[in-house]
């Protein structure tokens, strides 16, 4: 069943890349990427491919879940692969709404690019902990992983904005921060590349350490170790000394991940340019030139309209209940918690500024850029480096 499972998750990822190419043929197809009646023969097959691939994906979600015996979001991997899943079922309804192929164009390399980065964690079934052993496990975690895939929607749509109305003819400030977007997507694809490498190679360092408890315990490394844990001891003979030692309070291994990510998008980015010889938005605006702003600056609004209700029943009042069920408190100041608060506020304060202060158009589109930033901080930075209650989704 797991085989079967793994299969059909793999099938669905060449899918999406299929599909990708074909959104790419679409754009050049079409004498107008605002015609809502008729797609071309591109675009038709990208969406086919598109849903044939979400079925794939789903196929392995529930084959999973059964091979598990709980529903598949208890870790990392299982997680980022519902994400990655959940922003394409997004993406198949606000397509059939808006007829826009060209917003499959961007918003399928970003799921490509979660599915990817979900893959480069251990795909084990394991029994649940016993603090996930609950049935809110499936509520609140795929509710909340489903407002946060119809606000990536918000991004693709905010980012085809920027990438339309930015004059990139001429450096400032907007065509910087739009370039380092681009970087952030190019060092997700970084971490895919440096770990994909290493795995390759089969390389594994091994050291003991102490954790926030004081308790001693194992742990390996499977990229050399830029960063050491807490009082570590390397037990590999001729490893990789670390350059530095973390407290207890960061993991240290996942961090050397990050960083080995960042080394990786730099080279990357910096191959990329070379080819491309300007910047990857500016290689990108001739794709744009026939989408009208103000169809996806809508595009970007109601995906934040429908999203922002379904990640606050989410990611607070389902994780607020269980909780309760779990800790005794609705409340704590977890790491994850906060930034899921933070999330929260932060959209609250996009529809405010969008609904009172008459903030549409590019200044909209940029705060659905930050917005996806902060999220998908959370789903990196706060679930891979920082400990806390929520670590065991770190595996």
């Amino acid at each position: 069943m797991v085989t079967i499972s793994s299969n059909l998750l793999f099938a669905a990822f060449i899918l999406y890349l299929v599909a990708t190419v074909f959104y790419g043929g679409s754009i050049k197809a079409k004498k107008d990427v605002n015609e809502t009646k008729k797609t071309n023969k591109w675009g038709s097959i990208a969406v086919f491919l598109t849903i044939i691939g979400f079925i794939s994906q789903l196929g392995y979600f529930i084959t999973r879940w059964i091979a598990a015996g709980h529903a598949p979001v208890s870790n990392m991997f299982e997680f980022t692969t519902f994400f990655g899943m959940a922003l394409v079922g997004a993406f198949i309804v606000i397509y059939f709404i808006y007829r826009s192929t060209l917003l499959g164009l961007f918003t399928m390399p970003i799921a490509i690019l979660v599915i990817a980065y979900a893959s480069m964690f251990t795909r084990d079934v394991t029994p649940l902990i016993p603090a996930l052993q609950s049935y809110w496990l499936s509520i609140h975690v795929t509710t909340a992983a489903i407002g946060e895939a119809i606000l990536a929607i918000s991004f693709a749509a905010g980012l085809i904005y920027l990438v339309k109305a930015i004059d990139q003819t001429k450096s400032n400030k907007r065509t910087f921060w739009l370039e380092i977007v681009m970087f952030a997507l190019v060092v997700v694809l970084g971490f895919v590349v440096v770990s994909t490498a290493f795995s390759a190679i089969g390389y594994q360092e091994k050291f003991t350490w102490v954790d926030k408890h004081g308790n001693e315990a194992n742990l390996e490394y499977t990229m050399p170790a830029l960063t050491g844990p807490h009082e570590g001891k390397l037990l590999t003979n001729d490893g990789f000394k670390p350059l530095v030692e973390m407290p207890a309070l960061i993991n240290a291994k996942k961090l050397n991940t990050v960083i080995w990510s960042f080394l990786a998008g730099f080279v990357l980015y910096g191959a990329i340019r070379l080819i491309l010889r300007k910047r990857i938005a500016a290689a990108l605006k001739p794709m744009v030139k026939n989408i009208k702003l103000d169809f996806v600056d809508e595009i970007s609004y109601r995906s934040v309209l429908i999203g922002f209700p379904v990640f606050t029943l989410g990611a607070l009042i389902f994780a607020m209940i269980w909780a309760q069920e779990a800790w005794s408190r609705f409340w704590g100041w977890d790491p994850k918690e906060v930034w899921a608060l933070i999330t929260w506020l932060f959209y609250a304060a996009f529809l405010h500024l969008r609904l009172s202060k008459g903030w549409h158009g590019e200044k909209s589109a940029w705060l659905a850029v930050i917005g996806f930033v902060i999220i998908m901080f959370n789903l990196v930075a706060v679930n891979l480096v920082i400990a806390g209650l929520h670590s065991y989704a770190g595996s």
